[in-house]
């Protein structure tokens, strides 16, 4: 059987480097910088993503202690927290948080990147097993993580809250993510 190829996205978005995100999650806020410079097809697509409202609600669905926390998975719309962590389990069956796209990839952006470095609260692109498959998952890294550096784009660096994002759990939700230094018609 064939595998069905999504197509890479050019996001219409050009960042400046000037913009950050501000993360409001039910645990609190958490401003990010945001490497439009170095990684300008994920921060370009991150911000239109969020100026669309495609994160509002989305719940985070990953965890691994001391290392990531993940979110992004338009699939955990819908759910509450404790639904995410059942279906995360294996418990509510026909529901994979983890799976959803915003319906294109990316390409990576880690090679040749001097800012690819997994620190504690890096912002990072999650993606499959393949190269450029992410889309809209990120996660935030939880510990220095240099092993990961040359296989995830690292798209940004929490400047403010880093005791919201180690605090954060399954099923917590991203209230809203706003993008601030941006221009205003970074939708297309």
């Amino acid at each position: 059987m064939a595998r069905i190829q999504t197509p890479l996205y050019t996001p219409h978005y050009q960042p400046t480097g000037a913009e950050s995100a501000l993360i409001k999650t039910n645990k609190g806020l958490i401003r990010v910088e945001l490497f439009g410079k170095e990684t300008p097809v994920t921060v370009g697509s991150f911000i239109e993503l969020a100026q669309r409202g495609f994160y509002q609600q989305l719940k985070f669905h990953g965890y691994k202690p001391g290392s990531v926390i993940v979110g992004g998975c338009p699939k955990t719309r819908t759910l509450g927290p404790a639904q995410v962590g059942a279906a995360v389990r294996g418990v509510l069956h026909g529901i994979h948080p983890g799976t959803g796209t915003a319906g294109y990839t990316l390409i990576d952006e880690w090679e040749g990147n001097p800012r690819n470095q997994h620190l504690d609260g890096s912002l990072v692109l999650a993606h499959g097993s393949d190269p450029n498959s992410g889309s809209s998952q990120f996660y935030f890294s939880l510990a220095e993580q240099p092993e990961f550096d040359d296989r995830f784009t690292v798209f940004g660096q929490t400047t403010e809250g880093l005791a919201i994002v180690h605090s954060l759990v399954i099923g917590d939700i991203i209230e809203d993510i706003l993008i601030e230094g941006a221009r205003k018609s970074a939708c297309a």
